[in-house]
């Protein structure tokens, strides 16, 4: 890698995953030499992750890179897909949290970390999903981790779509060696492997898991056939709703809702860090033994301080705009916007991925002309996170468009335009 340092190239060759399994006696080496990598990049103004946000995730944004730069302009970089990190109430009720509770639970939810309104949060939810139980997680990550590590024993199964979360893979592999992966929305594919396991193993259980919108791609799967699957060999289906709960369908129930399946799936999932202005996550389920066996058993909530009292109420706030004719008003305004760039970047020839939702995938193909893509719009006001491998597969590199309720037409066509321009100029500049 050190030799490759020395060519004008280096910034624009590799990718993370070159840095996963350097071997050496010295555990630092493979962070050595990751960073020589991501310093030539930042010199070169090609390293676009470590943002930090100066202002508030708005509809435009300042951001500090890694090089001390800061840009200013249109955000999509945010995942706040209701614009309701601002919104005044948010900010009333997490003031009146502290006020109230201070500012920490100062405990897990084993222990003595409930507090405030998670009760009623949990209510909410799963009156939102038709689900008799929630139990809420620290993170969206640690829920989809957790939920794996504590319901999947070692002689167990999963079978997850290849493109599911890192939490749900990496919770997977560490509860059981019997992991299968199936092309991605590809039911018959999952079907087969049910069948073989079901074939020589009747005794033991199988999780089959995948998403109800893929934050890289923005297409869903068909969840009633998925859900079907599992009752005819005797799995249990976990559905990830982390990016379209909240925000997609009439009433904010995403695409569960929209394939007229709520309280019909066994396992939910979810996030608040998308639609709801906070972090936090949760598991659904219409048993209480499954909530109060993933309280204990569950080593990323068991172990894990548990949501604020500010997150908490937060949340609470949230969910009652959600299921208000605001949030009705907010989930149409945001389907405009969305409806409204991909338009705009279709006319322009630029090709967009997958299905209207708040993730608006740009295919760019190139690992090089994405990481320069992305400096020019930065530069050209339009803030965008790039995609690239092992994020995705080789040369499928992309932008990656979070859109905002408060995002109107005019601002789309505008970032539409300056997307296309700076595509173009790259390419024929490489």
């Amino acid at each position: 890698m050190s030799q490759m340092s020395n060519s004008a190239d280096f910034a624009t060759q590799g990718s993370l995953k070159d840095y996963l399994k350097l071997s050496s006696t010295d555990l630092s080496r493979k962070a050595d030499e990751f960073h020589e990598w991501e310093l030539s990049r930042l010199k070169s103004g090609l390293w676009s992750w470590g943002k930090s946000l100066m202002t508030a995730p708005g509809t435009t944004a300042s951001v500090k890179y890694l090089d001390q730069s800061t840009y200013t302009g249109v955000n999509f970089l945010s995942q706040d897909y209701l614009s309701l990190s601002s919104h005044p109430l948010i900010k009333e009720a997490a003031i009146e949290a502290i006020h109230t509770f201070g500012v920490h639970s100062a405990g897990s939810t084993a222990l003595a970390g409930n507090v405030g309104y998670g009760n009623l949060v949990e209510q909410e939810v799963s009156s939102m999903l038709h689900m008799e139980q929630v139990i809420l997680f620290p993170t969206g990550w640690s829920a989809g981790y957790g939920v794996c590590k504590a319901l999947v024993r070692a002689e167990d199964y999963v079978v997850i779509d290849l493109l599911a979360h890192n939490c749900l893979q990496e919770g997977a592999r560490s509860a059981t060696n019997n992991v299968y992966q199936y092309r991605h929305l590809d039911v018959s594919h999952a079907k087969k492997y049910l069948a073989r396991i079901r074939k020589t193993d009747t005794k033991n259980g199988i999780l089959l898991i995948t998403e109800s919108l893929f934050s890289m791609d923005s297409d869903t799967p068909n969840i009633k056939l998925l859900q079907e699957v599992c009752h005819e060999y005797n799995a249990t289906l976990l559905i990830d709703v982390a990016h379209d709960f909240g925000c997609m369908g009439v009433d904010g129930t995403g695409h569960i809702g929209l394939q007229g399946l709520l309280g019909r799936v066994d396992l939910v999932m979810g996030s608040f860090s998308k639609t709801f202005a906070s972090n936090g996550g949760f598991v659904a389920t219409k048993k209480e033994s499954v909530k109060e066996y993933l309280r204990y058993y569950a080593p990323s909530n068991t172990f894990s301080n548990a949501l604020s009292p500010i997150q908490i109420a937060i949340i609470k706030k949230a969910l009652e705009i959600v299921r208000s004719t605001e949030g009705i008003e907010l989930r149409n305004q945001l389907m405009y916007a969305v409806k409204s760039i991909r338009s705009h970047l279709l006319e322009n020839g630029i090709e967009v991925m997958g299905n209207p939702s708040p993730i608006v995938p740009v295919m760019i193909g190139s690992e090089k002309i994405v990481r320069y893509v992305s400096k020019l719009l930065a530069e050209s006001g339009v803030l965008v996170n790039p995609v690239e491998y092992p994020a995705v597969s080789v040369n499928t590199a992309r932008l990656r468009l979070q859109l905002m309720s408060s995002h109107n037409v005019e601002i789309c066509q505008q970032a539409a335009n300056i997307i296309a321009k700076a595509f173009t100029t790259v390419k024929s500049s490489l």
